[in-house]
């Protein structure tokens, strides 16, 4: 009984918390989940018990989910200790979960001078991005190259043929991929050529290639 009464005072705060954040007054609020503005208070002070039939509508006009409004608080370790994983002239690590980030995944990588170039640079929707953090990228898009330095950053539409690889010498990047870009780099061979997902899944030690 008391998780569940602490339970109820985080969804609380949770739907006060994301009200305030956008600006909205109760009436904004109210207005875009069908509730009245009285209903809408006394839901936030707690003066009303929360009904699921409620809550879906105010976590839709919110911009959030049911399951993330009533998560629990205890969640596990957020130290990420991400474990090296070596394919030829790259290493990656992941920096981040699915569960966290909803589809999207940071990753570090070092990439050398001896990693492979794809035979088909890979073409997916939606948008990259990366940030140097020591040496010097070159970014392949289709026939241009774009060399991004130490400190620099690059966003470029993945509907472009694409490849990133060391300048020369060694490079350190962060790079974000949503759920496409994942596919699309997670799931190559040494040579860099595209392997099945049922393949990826079979052989966990293969690394992305952005």
């Amino acid at each position: 009984m008391t998780q569940e009464i602490v339970l109820d005072a985080v969804v609380r705060q949770r739907i006060r918390g994301l009200r305030l954040a956008r600006g909205w007054s109760l009436d904004a609020l109210a207005a875009r989940c069908y509730l009245s503005p009285s209903t809408l208070s006394r839901i936030e002070t707690g003066h009303r018990r929360i009904a699921l039939d409620q809550l879906v509508p105010i976590a839709r006009a919110l911009g959030t989910t049911l399951d993330q409004l009533v998560e629990s608080e205890e969640d596990e370790d957020v130290v990420i200790r991400p474990e090296a994983d070596h394919t030829r002239g790259l290493t990656t690590w992941l920096l981040s979960n699915d569960r966290a980030l909803q589809g999207v995944t940071v990753a570090k990588m070092r990439i050398t001078p001896e990693r492979p170039v794809p035979a088909e640079l890979p073409v997916h929707p939606g948008r990259e991005w990366f940030t140097v953090l020591s040496g010097t990228a070159r970014l392949q898009l289709g026939e241009r190259t774009v060399l991004v330095r130490e400190g620099d950053a690059a966003e470029f539409s993945t509907m472009v043929p694409h490849a990133i690889a060391a300048y020369e010498a060694p490079v350190e990047i962060l790079t974000i991929f949503d759920r496409d870009g994942e596919r699309a780099h997670l799931h190559h061979t040494d040579d860099g050529q595209e392997v099945s997902e049922d393949a990826a899944a079979d052989a966990p030690g293969d690394a992305p290639t952005p």
